[in-house]
């Protein structure tokens, strides 16, 4: 194999490769004399058949079969007598005429063009020094979480007056009959169905007629279908409905004691202001951590300066700019962006990639100094994790991963970059610093 380094300017490489015709051949002649023996062909006994005709027959298959491995194993010999660390993956290019390749009667030959890893020296995770921000969850906060779960698991108690009339909020409780052209249609009936006025869980007008209904009432509404409506049969269609009003009932003030406790499953309130303290404290631990974690990339950011690979700046920032595009088109972007030029949200969004590549380079660095590695378990509980998203599609998203490295090394980088993050902080100067929950959970830009 000989390996030529044909251009060299700042990060870029190009590294031309040559694999003799010769050597694939005598590959070829090997593979040949391996597989021989195991060919059952019409008209030659078992083992018998010769190699002449094996080559005839399967020769281009299996010489496709040498290149492709050839292609990986010497891309990779070259990139160690090159002496390079590639900062991301070669774009190959083959040079030669494949068919010839194929055929044994030309070198296999090809291009490798790469940004290679820019030599720096990372900072020293010792010498660094981080506050770690602390809060626990108070009384206060707990309080607050329970009356916001007492608001989620509303109930309802018959409302009581000497004139009870449905109005907004109000649950009723429903028989009813829908008719198309005086025929009921399939579908249009329901009894006991339960309503809350307001909910628009109903099609467009039919809550809003239920108003100043009493309990017994009977009465019959008339809505139209929207044009968009699911089924077709429908759609835009003007309907009628007799409706008996067999309950009305308000939302009843969730108290949160014992019985509250037990009927969302729990054994005591004791039990769950326990629980819920747990899940404030592990929100407030990983705000604490992505606050942590920002002030260490913004100390890595300050201590290194040195040339990024182009590539992967562009690729970053093209990134960036297609969901800035996207968050344009749909109204999303923040309104002090909403009010800069292309051309200033290009400058500031382009300093942001540069930031981002920086800075993995840095962990990268960092963590390849110390040996950090991701574990096949450890990636595969992300992938399961990230299965369970999608219920019903397990089987489908985990193909999906198995079958695309590219998608299992996009999984596997943040994976790599919090265990980088931990060694870190375990190595560096980090003091625990009280702070309110308002400082902690106040709103920062991405990292």
């Amino acid at each position: 194999m000989q390996v030529v380094e044909k251009s060299s300017e700042g990060l870029s490489r190009v590294i031309a490769v040559t694999i003799p015709v010769a050597e694939l051949n005598e590959k070829l002649d090997a593979r040949l004399k391996e597989v021989a023996p195991q060919m059952k062909l019409k008209g030659f006994r078992p083992g018998k058949v010769p190699l002449a005709h094996v080559k005839k027959t399967f020769g281009r298959d299996l010489m496709g079969e040498i290149i492709n491995d050839q292609l990986n194993s010497s891309s990779q010999k070259a990139l160690d007598d090159a002496k390079v660390r590639p900062a991301a993956p070669a774009e190959m290019k083959l040079t030669s005429d494949m068919d010839k390749v194929i055929a044994g009667q030309e070198d296999l030959a090809y291009e490798m063009a790469l940004e290679v890893m820019p030599d720096f020296t990372p900072v020293d995770p010792k010498t660094l020094k981080l506050a770690r921000p602390t809060y626990e969850a108070s009384d206060a906060d707990l309080d607050e979480a329970l009356t916001e779960l007492a608001g989620q698991a509303k109930s309802y108690e018959d409302k009581k007056g000497k004139t009870v009339k449905a109005a907004d909020g109000d649950q009723l409780t429903i028989d009813f009959l829908g008719k198309l052209d005086g025929e009921p249609f399939e579908g249009g009936a329901a009894t006991d169905a339960d309503l809350v006025i307001g909910s628009n869980r109903f099609i467009p007008g039919f809550e809003e007629q239920l108003k100043g209904a009493k309990v017994g009432e009977e009465k019959t509404i008339e809505v139209t279908f929207p044009e968009d409506y699911q089924a077709a049969h429908l759609a835009g269609k003007k309907a009628t409905f007799d409706i008996t009003v067999k309950a009305i009932k308000a939302e009843a003030e969730a108290k949160v004691d014992e019985e509250f406790a037990k009927r969302i499953g729990l054994e005591s309130l004791d039990k769950l202001k326990e629980l819920l303290r747990n899940n404030l404290n592990q929100q407030y631990t990983a705000a604490a951590r992505f606050k942590l974690k920002r002030a260490l990339l913004d100390e890595l950011d300050k201590a290194h300066s040195f040339p990024l690979p182009p590539k992967m700046v562009e690729a970053e920032f093209e990134g960036i700019w297609q969901q800035v595009e996207a968050d344009k088109a749909a109204g999303r972007l923040p309104e002090e962006d909403a009010k800069k030029s292309d051309k200033k949200l290009k400058e500031e969004y382009q300093k942001i990639a540069e930031r981002r590549v920086r800075l993995g380079l840095v962990l990268a660095e960092i963590g390849r100094a110390n040996n950090v590695q991701v574990s096949d378990q450890e990636l595969n509980n992300a992938i399961m994790n990230e299965a369970r998203n999608y219920p019903g599609q397990e089987r489908q998203v985990l193909d999906f991963y198995r079958q695309n490295p590219n998608a299992a090394a996009q999984m596997r980088a943040p994976i790599y970059e919090e265990k980088v993050c931990d060694l870190i902080f375990g190595t560096a100067d980090v003091t625990d610093t009280p702070i309110t929950k308002e400082e902690l959970l106040k709103e920062e830009d991405e990292i």
